[in-house]
């Protein structure tokens, strides 16, 4: 039988202690005094049992001296041994960990750790990571500082105090990091100016040791001309001199140049890691389904080969990102109709079963909301269904929620500000203009303004504040146009259309753009990727998939300890994915 100290005699020492009852011996604080229990305080922390028990102890001694520690930072440290519990906060959780550290007290150490890691923010965090580089038994917490700091740097860079106080080594290794997520290599070298003008006498020759580390080849030639190449601190350093001119011949080359592998590998033009990783799984590609799995680098615009063995053909599925995994749900195999649900770790890169569906549903609308799965509509291979259904990841099970108001396949949902939103479909007659939001406070479907066109295999996303519903079927041919909907207003409107009609395609918000994966145009399925940019209401062709594919569907990969496995090679000559590319007729 597993043996606990029950917490009736943890509260018991702490009343003996309190009342002096039983006492062994004085714990001394800069002056103040502790009666404590010998073996209360072994049995807590083996510093204090080897420190009682050494061969040169007195043993008679009943009063130890501890230098170092304050006595409010001790006093915690005594209730923790008593209570196995403290109250950390803030204000003393650095002096506490410390302290934790020192007397190898390491379920106080965890819960300091604990404590920082879910406190983690843009002004503490690199306060963190320098408290851990001296703390081994943090070497987890300062992984999660670090790769914190990395994924914020630009808030970071905008609100840390303790930015400007990092020695020059750990800014050069900082800025130097792949991993370090800056959209525009602008806010890395303006990282720089602000570092250095905190302390410009001390600091301004590190700009010739810091600027190499800048990937000056992705700046725009108006910013690096203007900005970089004529900044005082550069123009002044002679070491400087060699970093711009080889900078600029390289911006001429890329210029004249198409892209090439070489420039993942180029200091000043390889990409910074993504932060998030587009997934295109699965789809109907030369006839059938394929279980091709591609990953989409938006740094470097290039898509690689993440495919497994044990991974099932399907198309016309769904697919979602909830909790550090990914779930494929429903589709199609060509022969069967899926009621079934898999369950993909991206760390470990393997798949598992979860509990299957009610139903089993082709063309299939999947959304997550409130760390749900909900599955909704379909065709079960007899029928359209109206019916939905909700997954708890935590529980492993599915549970039928309202039906919508109108049988649905071919649609597609998204979730936006509490709510789930589904458009268009095919009711097994016609093409649906309509559209209907839920509500899982109240479980009810309501309708909402139809859009302008009829829209199966349409692709419907949240970009912004609005809902947007792109491309599609309208009974005669495949659309290039997209409408958004605001909630607010109950009202759409046309944006840009796209420049490739589609439908059953991929769609996704990657960094602020809204991308088009694949699909059918009307003539065969497609590997054409597009992406839409809501500020410019312009779309810009991207790099394709080397699959082509329609009823496929894409998710996010987010918060990974590790993208690599996910994005363009920038260290090896060998290309990332040499796969035969098939087309198809099919829809």
């Amino acid at each position: 039988m597993e043996r606990k100290i029950s917490a009736t005699a943890f509260i018991t020492f702490d009343e003996a202690r309190l009342q002096g009852e039983h006492t062994d011996l004085i714990i001394r604080v800069n002056g103040t005094e502790f009666k404590v229990h010998k073996i209360i305080l072994c049995g807590c922390s083996p510093y204090f049992r080897m420190l009682f028990s050494t061969p040169w102890t007195n043993t008679a001694e009943h009063s130890y001296n501890i230098p170092g520690i304050s006595p409010d930072t001790m006093s915690l440290i005594i209730q923790y041994a008593y209570t196995r519990s403290v109250h950390i906060t803030d204000e003393n959780v650095t002096k506490l960990l410390m302290a934790a550290d020192q007397f190898l007290i390491w379920g106080l150490v965890d819960a300091c750790c604990e404590f920082l890691e879910v406190n983690l923010c843009p002004e503490n965090c690199i306060g963190i990571c320098m408290l851990t580089e001296h703390i081994c038994s943090c070497s987890k917490l300062q992984g999660k500082a670090k790769l914190y700091i990395l994924r914020h740097f630009e808030d970071v860079v905008r609100v840390s105090k303790e930015f400007l106080e990092l020695s020059a080594e750990h800014l050069e290794h900082l800025i130097g990091r792949d991993e370090l997520d800056a959209k525009q290599e602008d806010v890395v070298f303006e990282a720089i100016l602000r570092w250095i003008d905190h302390s410009p006498k001390e600091r301004k020759n590190h700009i010739a040791v810091l600027l190499p580390k800048v990937r000056l080849g992705l700046m725009t030639p108006d910013y690096f001309m203007n900005n970089v190449k004529r900044n005082p601190l550069v123009l002044e350093n002679v070491a400087c001199t060699s970093v711009i001119v080889n900078a600029m011949k390289t911006m001429f080359e890329l210029n004249i140049e198409e892209p090439s592998n070489s420039d993942l590998r180029n200091q000043l033009t390889r990409p910074r890691l993504p932060s998030t990783i587009l997934l295109a799984i699965g789809g109907w590609s030369g006839g059938s389904p394929t279980n091709g799995i591609e990953a989409y680098d938006v740094r470097a615009d290039q898509w690689v080969n993440v495919t497994r063995e044990d991974e099932i053909a399907r198309a016309y599925h769904g697919a979602a990102f909830l909790d550090g995994f990914v779930y494929c749900v429903g589709g199609f195999d060509s022969v069967n109709y899926f009621n079934s649900v898999r369950k993909f770790n991206p760390i470990t890169r393997t798949w598992l079963e979860v509990a299957p569906m009610y139903e089993q549903r082709c063309y299939v609308s999947v959304v997550v909301l409130d760390g749900y799965i909900y599955a909704i509509g379909g065709f079960d291979g007899y029928t359209r269904l109206k019916t939905a259904e909700r997954y708890d990841p935590n529980a492993n099970q599915w549970t039928l929620i309202a039906s919508m108001h109108e049988d649905r396949s071919d649609a597609s949902a998204t979730s936006l500000q509490g709510k789930v939103y589904i458009c268009g479909g095919f009711n097994g007659i016609q093409c649906l203009t309509s559209a209907e939001s839920f509500n899982p406070e109240t479980n009810q479907w309501t309708h909402i303004t139809p859009m302008s066109s009829r829209r199966s295999g349409v692709g419907v996303i949240a970009y912004g504040n609005l809902v947007y519903a792109v491309g599609g079927f309208d009974g005669n041919n495949r659309l290039r146009s997209a409408e958004a909907y605001d909630p607010l207003m109950d009202s759409w409107r046309d944006v840009e259309s796209m420049n490739n009609p589609r439908s059953n395609f991929g769609i996704e918000v990657v960094e602020d753009q809204m991308f088009a994966v694949g699909g059918f145009n009307g003539f065969c399925t497609s590997s054409n990727v597009e992406c839409y940019d809501e500020k410019m209401d312009e779309w810009y062709e991207v790099c394709d998939m080397v699959i082509f594919r329609s009823a496929l569907s894409c998710c996010l990969l987010s918060d990974l300890p590790d993208v690599t496995h996910y994005t363009a090679n920038r260290d090896s000559e060998e290309d990332d994915f040499d796969s035969e590319v098939s087309t198809s007729s099919e829809v």
